[in-house]
């Protein structure tokens, strides 16, 4: 995975992306989900061009109960854009690298 990539945690959440300073684009997921595997290189590819612009941070649902919860997050793969610790826009399902990197460019 790359560097650029931060698995959080509930205890985490609220430091990786309520406090962020930049925007961060959310990705609720879990191991046992196919699209969830198959964007996961697409967001490895746009954190690195993305950097210092936009934070990519996962959120694994089956770890992180309490935060996809307080989300309501019902479909994976579930991409919420937070701005400022406030979801500012979602996606849901598994997109092209285009419409993911539209997706961003709309909030940065």
């Amino acid at each position: 995975m790359s560097a650029n990539i931060v698995n959080t945690t509930d205890e985490n959440f609220e430091n990786d992306v309520l406090k962020s300073d930049v925007p961060v684009l959310v990705d609720f997921w879990a191991g046992w989900c196919a699209p969830c595997k198959a964007i996961a290189p697409v967001l490895e590819v746009l954190s690195t061009e993305y950097e210092g612009k936009v934070k990519i941070v996962k959120v694994d649902v089956t770890a992180c109960e309490a935060t996809a919860v307080n989300y309501n997050i019902r479909n994976i793969p579930a991409l919420l854009m937070f701005k400022d610790g406030e979801v500012v826009a979602q996606q849901i399902g598994a997109v092209p690298k285009s419409k993911l990197a539209a997706f961003i460019e709309d909030h940065v």
